[in-house]
Formats: C-alpha cells, structure tokens, sequence
C-alpha cells in the first residue's frame, strides 16, 4: 500500500509561485506513473500534470509553460512548481499515482492512490 501527503498549499496573490510536493511511503514499486490533480468547488475534477518513469511530461492546456513536474532521483517525491499563478488555479490540488511504466491514462479512475490533498488559494 502506498501512502501520499501532499503540502506546499498556501494562499497567495495572482503572478506568484507556489511549490507543492507529495512524499509517498510505503511499498516501493519499481515503476509508476504519478500526477497531480486539482478540483474547485462547484467543478469537475482536472488532470494538471503527470510524470511516467522515463519522465515524460504532460500537462493540461491551461498550466501549459507556467507549471512544472519533477521528481527526485530516488521517486519518492514528487513536486509541482507552479508559476505565474492565477485566480482560476485556486482548487484543491491532489496527487495520485499508479504503478505502471506509462501514464497509459490521465483519468483520475485510473489512478490507484492518492493524497488527501493541499488548498491552493490564488488572489487577484
């Protein structure tokens, strides 16, 4: 079983940064494609930006050249460093993650574990 704890949330003004990070615990899987999620009150739930074990990279149209995924070498962490930050990025944000050498899905079903989650607050 694997255990995520996402932090980094916090509350901040339009056009600034934020880092989140999710440390897993756990059984450690040789493969895996993890993410991070974020859902808004009142929305459906959004795939912002996956990472698969030859870190390949993908991201939603909307964080497109202002979010980042990385990991750490030894891939018990994962990190999303967000930029240029805007009032619609307010959501809580999740991270998730699968063990599978591709991100064969950017579906939350998908996904196996998650993380209970970071409040992310952006002001204009």
């Amino acid at each position: 079983q694997v255990q995520l704890v996402e932090s980094g949330g916090d509350s901040v003004q339009a056009g600034g940064s934020l880092r989140l990070s999710c440390a897993a615990f756990g059984h450690a899987y040789s493969s895996y494609c993890m993410g991070w999620f974020r859902q808004a009150p009142g929305k459906e739930r959004e795939g912002v930006a996956f990472i698969d074990s030859d870190r390949r990279t993908r991201y939603a149209d909307s964080v497109k050249g202002r979010f980042s995924i990385s990991q750490d070498n030894a891939r018990n962490t994962l990190y999303l460093q967000m930029n240029n930050l805007k009032a619609e990025d307010t959501a809580m944000y999740y991270c998730a993650a699968r063990e599978s050498w591709n991100c064969a899905s950017v579906s939350g079903s998908w996904f196996s574990y998650w993380g209970q989650g970071t409040q992310v607050t952006v002001s204009s």
